[in-house]
């Protein structure tokens, strides 16, 4: 399991599997390998949910994201 947080503020957004990690490794752009922080926007979520995101991690983001535009996060093993 890893754990989300919110980057700015280090709030807790929820966990995941490894498996979901490997999703958003293989879905989302790293700016180089060993990568641990993502930022996420709406689109990009619609995006996700379309390629097989799977509902427990949209959930996660989309309450992290609440009315905001963007979400950046990062994640660490928990």
């Amino acid at each position: 399991m890893v754990t989300l947080k919110e980057k700015n503020s280090n709030r807790w957004i929820g966990s995941m599997s490894f498996a979901q990690l490997k999703f958003l490794n293989e879905e989302l752009k790293e700016d180089h390998k060993n990568d641990q922080d993502y930022r996420i926007s709406r689109a990009t979520l619609s995006a996700l949910k379309e390629r097989g995101m799977g509902a427990e991690i949209t959930t996660i983001i989309e309450k992290a994201m609440s009315d905001k535009d963007v979400l950046e996060f990062y994640w660490i093993k928990s």
